[in-house]
């Protein structure tokens, strides 16, 4: 197949994945060897406690190296930090928020990255919180080299379509799931669920979806055609609905998360699911749809204290990792220690931070956090 084939044929497998769970490791293990990488996770980290877990992988990773790292290294890892900095859908490889020289140098590429023969990976944030970021990885092998433009390119081509798989099986929650039941199974979710054809045509609407329609708070029916209050948002869902009848590669990155507001300003999100390919066409085979639209409220997006204190100071992601090991560990043998570098490397860093923040001392930059964490502090 050339490679328009292999990304539809790819990108049709990604959103079978949405409603059938089980189908995640061979798409991972797919995606993996289409952007020329070693393996591939999707996987969330919470920033506030240092942890994190793997959702779905496609094996390429030991079993013995991924319990390692979290049980220990992702506190060592320093793409943990960048990683809330990045908007979503943003790639981000090692390069992107430290020198590799530097990178070579920590405890986390010593103990846990070289002894695998990985030397790079690169990273799709496909949703945040306050606290977590939910991403899609995959891991680059010695052999192939360090991330390149080409494997960037080719990222760029998927990692939207994980996300709006990613986000509707969130939403949905069905794993594997018979396609006789679609429709049945939709219908218990709490979140309001059209299907709709290529014209916005409503051809089915869940309970929650009804009572809606019914408010006209968020969405409206305008005679059988499903419309939003806000126009932008309305033509967005017009414009992917209408690619969704052409097949999944039609619908591109369109309409990945459409915000949506309530009249009393409430916000609301939309996901759009194309259903006229793969394994979905099936599980939709008694309705004339092109779509399946997801609509519940949106959580509010909170920075959490260290994104707000990075754009405060135009920290970067090692700044900022260095800031924040000084406030939990103490001097800089101590953060050296902690974060796998050199001394002299901590220095240099502390120094940029003393500049950045007008502080004079390690204690200044203590309570520089603390105020931030707690505003009664002056």
């Amino acid at each position: 197949m050339d490679e328009t084939e292999t990304v539809s044929a790819l990108v049709g497998d990604i959103y079978d994945a949405a409603l059938d769970a089980a189908l995640w490791p061979a798409v991972l293990g797919n995606a993996s060897r289409f952007v020329g990488g070693l393996a591939s996770a999707l996987y969330s980290k919470d920033a506030s406690a240092k942890t994190g877990v793997v959702y779905y992988d496609d094996g390429g990773i030991d079993p013995h190296y991924r319990q390692l790292y979290f049980e220990h290294y992702v506190k060592l890892d320093p793409s943990t930090t960048a990683q809330f900095f990045a908007e979503i859908g943003q790639l981000i490889s090692t390069v992107d928020f430290m020198p590799r020289d530097e990178f070579t140098e920590t405890r986390f590429y010593r103990e846990w990255v070289r002894p695998q023969g990985i030397v790079d990976s690169l990273n799709a944030a496909l949703d945040k919180s306050a606290t977590s970021v939910a991403s899609f990885i995959v891991f680059r092998h010695e052999r192939d080299g360090l991330v390149d433009d080409e494997m960037r390119r080719r990222m760029r081509l998927i990692a939207p379509h994980v996300r709006r798989s990613v986000l509707i099986g969130r939403v949905i929650d069905l794993k594997t799931m018979e396609a006789a039941t679609f429709a049945d199974t939709l219908d218990g979710l709490a979140a309001g669920m059209f299907l709709v054809d290529a014209n916005a045509r409503i051809v089915h609407a869940n309970a929650s979806g009804h009572a809606m329609l019914e408010t006209g708070e968020v969405l409206r029916s305008a005679g059988d055609r499903l419309t939003a209050g806000d126009a932008a948002a309305d033509q967005a869902l017009r414009t992917v609905f209408a690619a969704s009848g052409s097949g999944d590669a039609a619908v591109g990155v369109k309409g990945i998360a459409v915000p949506l507001a309530a009249r009393g300003g409430e916000p609301y999100v939309a996901h759009v699911l194309p259903l006229t390919s793969g394994a979905r066409r099936q599980a939709s085979r008694s309705y004339a749809a092109a779509a399946a639209l997801f609509v519940h409220k949106a959580a509010l997006a909170t920075p959490t204290p260290p994104e707000v204190i990075a754009k405060t100071y135009n920290l970067t992601p090692t700044e900022l990792r260095v800031l924040l090991a000084v406030v939990q560990v103490g001097g800089v043998p101590e953060v050296a220690e902690a974060l796998g570098i050199a001394e002299s490397t901590v220095r240099s860093h502390l120094q940029q931070l003393f500049e950045k923040t007008g502080a004079h001392r390690q204690a200044d930059l203590v309570k520089l956090v603390a105020a931030f964490i707690n505003p009664l502090i002056d």
